[in-house]
């Protein structure tokens, strides 16, 4: 049996401005027992993690280079209920229909604007952990006005894409009928993210959630990224650090150059693939160390809201923008052990 809200419930969908939007729930939820927390790899904050193979060497880096230098907006979602990859294209009709529906409500478009919206929906193969990893599901939403030649270019307003990267913790202990796609990404006005995510919330039975990232695995990120191989000319790595109780917001940039970044990692780190609580730990509190001895400034008495380096940039907010295609699934891996955590 299916366990969760009754019908009518409501799904609150939080804005990048921190609006909160209801999503009106036809249906349960997919929520209960069934989400208890995970045992092993997953969790709020573990004391290790296990870096993955590069397996994104050998994958058509092309077929996901769109995804790259974008402003993506995080939200954990539970499993889909009845979803299948084998009818991504009825799904586009569907989906389709639904936003005509709106569009005549006035709140796909704006009122009176006299625009055709087309849905896409297909599947990235390439972003996976392993091969029990369900594909990621990639929707896109174009406009061309009816008046246009038919063979007119169409403009791309909406991207979200779907996706699970080793999330076998969750996805085995999952019931036939429910895919696991926890993580899902958004590029595009919040009005078109309400209306698709209602969509998938009635069709699939799930809920979205806004995902913050913590100042903890922000700092994880800069460990992480930072002992990644780039080009000797990359950019440096930025933390940017947020003064707290102040009349006015102050922000303090500390830029280290990725280099130095990395020479300090490799005398932090013990046991290469693998990385722990405690070396995280101390690279930062070198970081810190150094700050101190020349401004005088404790950085561990603000908060970390971002961390920019050469693989990637995420913000406290739950936005992050992908900079490397070979190291996409890794950063995908992280971010989808957050989008459990969350559900679980």
């Amino acid at each position: 049996a299916r366990r969760g809200a009754a019908p009518g419930s409501v799904l609150a969908m939080e804005s990048a401005d921190g609006a909160v939007r209801t999503l009106l729930s036809t249906g349960r939820l997919s929520r209960g027992p069934l989400f208890g927390r995970a045992h092993g790899r997953f969790g709020f904050s573990p004391s290790s993690r296990v870096l993955p193979p590069r397996s994104q060497e050998n994958a058509d880096l092309q077929r996901t280079a769109f995804l790259l230098r974008k402003q993506w907006t995080l939200y954990s979602v539970t499993p889909l209920y009845r979803f299948s990859d084998a009818r991504l294209r009825d799904y586009a009709r569907l989906l389709s229909a639904f936003i005509a529906a709106e569009k005549q409500k006035g709140l796909a478009v704006e009122v009176g604007a006299e625009l055709d919206i087309k849905v896409v929906v297909s599947s990235l193969p390439d972003l996976k952990g392993s091969d029990r990893d369900q594909a990621a599901i990639l929707v896109q939403l174009s406009l061309r006005s009816p008046a246009s030649p038919k063979n007119s270019e169409e403009k791309l307003i909406w991207s979200g894409w779907f996706c699970c990267v080793s999330g076998d913790d969750l996805s085995e202990n999952l019931p036939e009928d429910f895919t696991c796609l926890p993580l899902f990404l958004v590029n595009g006005a919040e009005r078109y993210t309400s209306i698709v995510g209602s969509w998938f919330q009635k069709t699939f039975d799930c809920c979205f959630r806004r995902l913050a990232i913590s100042p903890l695995n922000l700092s994880w990120m800069a460990a992480m990224w930072t002992g990644c191989k780039v080009d000797k000319t990359a950019s440096a790595m930025e933390l940017v650090f947020s003064v707290p109780r102040l009349p006015q917001a102050l922000d303090i940039s500390y830029a280290i150059h990725s280099e130095d970044a990395k020479a300090l990692w490799d005398t932090v780190q013990k046991t290469p693939g693998e990385i722990t609580q405690e070396e995280v730990d101390v690279f930062m509190d070198c970081l810190y160390s150094h700050f101190h001895r020349h401004f005088k400034i404790h950085l561990s008495a603000t908060k970390l809201v971002k961390v920019s380096t050469a693989i990637a940039s995420a913000h406290c907010d739950g936005i992050i923008k992908f900079l490397q295609s070979q190291y996409l699934t890794e950063v995908l891996m992280l971010l989808t052990e957050l989008a459990i955590s969350q559900i679980q």
